[in-house]
This record gives structure tokens, C-alpha cells and sequence, in this order.
């Protein structure tokens, strides 16, 4: 199941040009770019300097305080997904307006703020918008406002947290063998669909064909013929090695993880440079839910990111 991904330091076999110049040269063939050995060439080392960079900010957020750790782990996320975006456009970044976040946060009120009420705008422009249409090919994001809660549920190391403190389970577990996965059969009524329109939305999500679709009154089995490097709906949990499906179908939870990491860390380096005041009495006085799901959220994060991006990488391997 492709979990070739142990720690940072599987990155260090891209710490090589002439590995990466090949590496670029097979992903730039396959978009059809003119040019192979000078666009390969030339990107070769911004490549290496982006995941150089990534990985230093992840091995000093791993020993950092907690009040800072938000800021470290957004930008190393930030410098691991620009070597993605080489690997689809050799001309990255080809204008200013991507370099921008691709997202704002509105202005925090001083009394009774809760970081899980608290949402996020995504913008026109920004690093958010170009990676969402070019990492995973979804457009039309801009003016749309998407809440805490909602993305922390699509975390799925996090469902034991939301079990004991809210009583809520947002996942069923999905089993895997070769090129079949077994669902529990609830995910329709969860999702409101039959069993076409079931699986015609899993192949509108991994954009995989599938071969085989049953179910009986307990399990529906899927039958692909090559598993899709892109799982999604399907999310692998780090901690029990097993992935999951969330029950929950609109919304935040149409975004892959990565795009969900991204916002969470976004708005936590916002909380944590600008408001500087709730950040610190919230680590310190603890005096809500807040704080035991960001704590848990930014240890997950750290392991969970380069994770994320190893994988998209890795099907370019």
C-alpha cells in the first residue's frame, strides 16, 4: 500500500541532482513539456532547495515550544508543497499572485473566541487556489469560507480525541487487500446514495476506474484494477497504520487532506504572530476544548505533512 514513507529522512534520496533532474524529467513528460533536459535542469535545484528548506523548519518544530511551533510546521508545509508545484508547472511560480497564502482570516474578537467557530476565506489568487487546481484539479474555491471544526474532523488521527471529548466518530474503517476495498455498508445512508451513485462518486474522487462494485447487508466491496495513488475519500491514519472513510460527505471534507493541513496550519501561524494574547493565554489556562485539539493537531502535523507530501511525490518515483 505505497508506505514507503518512514520519517524526513526519506526525502534525502531527492538531496541528489542528478537523481532529481531524472525524477523532473519523467514528471514533465508526462504533462508533454517541451524542453525535458533544460526545464529538468533548471528546476533541478530550486526542487532540492525547497525540500532542504521544508525539512529544516519540520526538525526545528519537533523541538520547539508549543508557542511557536505553528508558525515553524505552516512553513515547512509551505516549502514541501512548492516542490510539488515544480513537478506540475516548470515555470512555478510564473506570476507574484501565486506566491500570495490564497487565504484570509477574519479579524479575531477579543472576547469568547473559539478557534473551532473560527473559519477561513479562500481567495481568487494564492498558493491555496493554484495548488488546489493544479495538485488535485479543483477550481471555483474563491469567496468560499470553511469552518475549524469541519477541517479538524477530516483529521482522522484525531477521531479518538473527538470520541472522548465530544462522544462523536466520524470515520468508518475501510479494509484493504490488493486491489480491493471493503466499506461498511452505512457509508449510503451517511452519504444519501445507492450504490452507483456511490461509485460514481469515488471515481469522480480518485479519478480511478472501477472494476467491480457489490455489497450484501454488511460490506460493499470495490474491486480496482490498479489502486489510485490518490485515496481519496479514503484517508490513511499514521497512528493505527489503517485507512478510513469519513461519514461526513459535504463540505471541508471534499478537500484531501493536504488542502486541509494547509488551512488548519494557515490560521494557527495567524493566531500565533497576530494575536498574541489569546494564543499565549490559551497554551497557558488551557480553558477549553481549543487547546487539546490544537496540541494534538500540531504533534499529528508534524509526522502527517511531509507524510502527505512524500506520497504525492513518491507516484512520480
Amino acid at each position: 500500500m505505497f508506505q514507503t514513507y518512514k520519517d524526513l529522512e526519506s526525502f534525502n534520496c531527492f538531496f541528489s541532482a542528478e537523481y532529481v533532474q531524472k525524477f523532473l524529467k519523467k514528471c514533465y513528460k508526462k504533462l508533454n513539456i517541451q524542453d525535458l533536459e533544460k526545464r529538468s535542469y533548471q528546476n533541478c535545484y530550486p526542487f532540492i532547495y525547497f525540500l532542504e528548506q521544508g525539512k529544516l523548519y519540520y526538525q526545528q518544530a519537533s523541538i520547539s515550544p508549543l508557542s511557536i511551533q505553528p508558525l515553524l510546521v505552516f512553513y515547512g508545509y509551505v516549502h514541501l508543497l512548492k516542490a510539488c508545484l515544480l513537478t506540475l508547472d516548470p515555470s512555478y511560480p510564473s506570476t507574484t499572485s501565486v506566491l500570495a497564502h490564497g487565504v484570509s482570516t477574519r479579524k479575531k474578537k477579543k472576547q469568547q473566541y473559539l478557534f473551532f467557530q473560527d473559519e477561513v476565506k479562500i481567495q481568487k489568487n494564492g498558493l491555496f487556489t493554484y495548488m488546489a487546481e493544479k495538485m488535485f484539479t479543483i477550481k471555483s474555491l474563491e469567496g468560499e469560507k470553511v469552518k475549524m471544526e469541519g477541517l479538524f474532523r477530516q483529521i482522522p488521527e484525531l477521531t479518538n480525541l473527538f470520541k472522548i471529548m465530544n462522544g462523536n466518530d466520524f470515520y468508518l474503517p475501510v479494509i484493504i487487500n490488493n486491489t480491493t476495498i471493503s466499506i461498511p455498508i452505512q457509508i449510503l445512508d451517511t452519504y444519501f446514495m445507492n450504490l452507483n451513485g456511490f461509485k460514481n462518486y469515488l471515481e469522480q474522487k480518485n479519478q480511478s476506474l472501477i472494476m467491480d462494485i457489490n455489497s450484501n447487508r454488511h460490506i460493499i466491496t470495490i474491486d480496482y484494477e490498479d489502486l489510485p495513488y490518490s485515496m481519496e475519500p479514503f484517508k490513511y491514519n499514521i497512528c493505527t497504520k489503517n485507512y478510513y472513510i469519513s461519514i461526513v460527505k459535504e463540505g471541508s471534507a471534499s478537500f484531501p487532506e493536504i488542502l486541509s493541513h494547509y488551512l488548519i496550519l494557515y490560521n494557527l501561524s495567524m493566531i500565533a504572530r497576530y494575536e498574541i494574547e489569546w494564543w499565549s493565554e490559551l497554551l497557558k489556562s488551557t480553558p477549553n476544548q481549543d487547546f487539546p485539539f490544537i496540541e494534538s493537531f500540531l504533534s499529528i502535523s508534524i509526522q502527517k505533512g511531509p507524510y502527505l507530501i512524500y506520497r504525492f511525490l513518491e507516484k512520480n518515483m
